[in-house]
């Protein structure tokens, strides 16, 4: 959905200070800049790819499928009193500006970096979606970004406001309409989890993979309020993710979920923090991928304890599956703890398929190539384990099961 044509002073406001700044953020250097040793990015002249809108929302095949017929979807007109908001942000502004100038690039602030700048400056397509105090949506929320224009670069951005007491359930995908079309995704994330708010985010890419990606999301959860973060990566040929939860209250949770699986050469990497706030805090994180071909994906997971955050409870792992002997991955772990009262535990694994789990379902009478698929799927699928049976559970074991089927054929 692309932007209204006018907008108040205070986004114009925000894109020209986002437009001089970057005229002094460089493009961070390969192996030269912390974070950024992994992911090749000096032949990306970012110039080259002219800004465009996004396409229409089924101008592409969606990686999840959503069978609800009340799914609520993103609308220009103004929901009754009490109802949740879904409307495109720029629009949003005009209709609900005390919303919008307060939470705006406040979760993702940019810290320097070229891309957020970038996408502060020159996004087209962007949506807020609100749901208001004690309000529980029973239908889930789903929003489609497509990248259509061949060649182009396109920037967005998604806020999030789930205020306090709230209940909602977000499914967004990042698609491409063309499957071979080059071009640049560059997206926003921010999501606000007020006090004792539930807030389930699924998020899919499944880009072309001959294009960039790059994306900043982020998450605050408030006082005992609960995120359930889901997030897919299938597409694209290279880029970076920084995906980051703040859990800024006391009994504030979060449970972040990642799978992807990778072919031929593509390369995707994964940054991401938990950072504990407040005390009596909990995350819970997990990322697992199959690479296969030439392909390479980074993980770097960080738990940081800040000074007073007693009692945190917090775990991440990193597992990987490499189905090719020309794949690479690397798992970095970290942690960062300024309390002396804490449980912080990680685990990452790197490994091929295990032969002793072919060798025992050959023996059951399965051939080579259903032994291997199964081991494969067996172990992505260990990651659907962490949901409730429902809609999700299923959409999302379908889409790795699709991914899977291309990854293993490759």
């Amino acid at each position: 959905m692309t932007q209204a044509i006018a907008e108040p002073p205070f986004l114009a406001d925000r894109r020209a200070a986002a437009a001089a700044a970057l005229e002094s953020l460089e493009l961070p250097a390969f192996r030269g800049v912390a974070g950024w040793e992994f992911t090749p990015i000096e032949g990306l002249e970012l110039d080259s790819f002219p800004v465009a809108a996004s396409g229409s929302a089924d101008s592409a095949a969606p990686l999840l499928e959503l069978s609800a017929e009340n799914a609520i979807r993103p609308t220009a007109e103004k929901p009754a009193d009490g109802a949740p908001v879904v409307m495109p942000l720029a629009l949003a502004a005009e209709h609900y500006p005390q919303i919008v100038e307060k939470h705006l690039g406040t979760v993702v602030a940019g810290d320097g970096s070229p891309f957020v700048a970038r996408n502060d400056a020159l996004w087209t397509d962007g949506l807020l979606v609100y749901v208001p105090k004690g309000v529980e949506v029973d239908a889930p929320i789903v929003i489609n970004t497509v990248h259509e224009a061949a060649g182009s670069s396109l920037h967005w951005r998604l806020l999030v406001v789930a205020e306090e007491g709230s209940k909602a359930e977000i499914w967004h995908q990042t698609l491409s309409a063309d499957q071979e079309a080059e071009g640049l995704v560059n997206g926003v994330v921010e999501l606000v989890v007020g006090a004792g708010a539930n807030l389930r985010f699924v998020d899919a890419q499944g880009l072309s993979e001959s294009s960039w990606v790059f994306g900043s999301q982020r998450a605050v959860v408030e006082r005992d309020g609960a995120l359930d973060w889901i997030t897919l990566g299938f597409g694209s040929a290279n880029g970076k993710i920084f995906l980051e939860t703040k859990l800024a209250g006391p009994g504030a949770d979060a449970r972040v979920t990642g799978a992807y699986a990778t072919r031929g050469r593509q390369h995707l990497d994964y940054d991401t923090l938990q950072e504990h706030a407040a005390p009596d805090t909990t995350s819970d994180l997990a990322f697992r991928g199959i690479l296969g071909g030439r392909s390479h994906a980074v993980w770097r997971g960080m738990i940081q304890v800040d000074e007073g955050a007693q009692r945190t409870d917090a775990f991440q792992e990193s597992r990987n599956l490499l189905v090719s002997r020309k794949a690479h991955a690397d798992a970095i772990p970290g942690l960062e703890i300024l309390a002396n009262d804490v449980r912080c535990t990680h685990a990452a694994a790197i490994a091929q398929v295990d032969p002793e789990q072919l060798f025992y379902l050959r023996s059951h009478g399965l051939d080579e190539a259903n032994a291997h698929r199964l081991v494969v799927e067996g172990f992505l699928h260990a990651l659907v384990e962490r949901f409730e049976e429902g809609p999700v559970r299923d959409a999302v074991a379908a889409a790795i099961d699709q991914r899977l089927q291309l990854s293993l054929a490759a």
